[in-house]
């Protein structure tokens, strides 16, 4: 089995081995929202290449949180579905056009889904702290 010898990488492996589901999709928006941010950075830089390979760990991120959905949880499903759908289509459009702004707008809105899984999140670390 491979270790990690750098100190932080073996750490946010830690906490992503150890983390539950609704923490790992935190996780996973606060990757697409950092990856957005720097490749608007890298764009105002005009290093489009970088900004290419920025955009596309967004992408690859929105694919997975796309793909992990359960389309049996009804209305809900289909509708974070679509959104992503369309997150997806915003991405390539600024990956084609290098336009900060609809960066900005995609971020925006995994920034606020973020938002949402969280406010899910903060019951249960109530719950599990009264249990202790």
């Amino acid at each position: 089995m491979f270790t990690e010898t750098n100190p932080y990488k073996r750490y946010r492996q830690t906490q992503v081995e150890t983390a539950g589901p609704l923490e790992l999709i935190i996780m996973l928006y606060d990757g697409a929202i950092r990856f957005g941010n720097q490749a608007k950075v890298a764009i105002e830089g005009k290093n489009y290449g970088e900004a290419n390979r920025l955009i596309q760990r967004v992408q690859a991120i929105v694919d997975e949180l796309n793909f992990s959905l359960n389309m049996d949880a009804g209305e809900i499903a289909v509708n974070l579905r679509n959104l992503y759908d369309f997150i997806m289509a915003k991405l390539v459009e600024a990956n084609v056009k290098k336009d900060i702004a609809i960066i900005d707008q995609t971020v925006h809105l995994l920034s606020e889904l973020r938002g949402s899984w969280a406010q899910l999140q903060s019951p249960q670390k109530k719950v599990a702290l009264a249990g202790e």
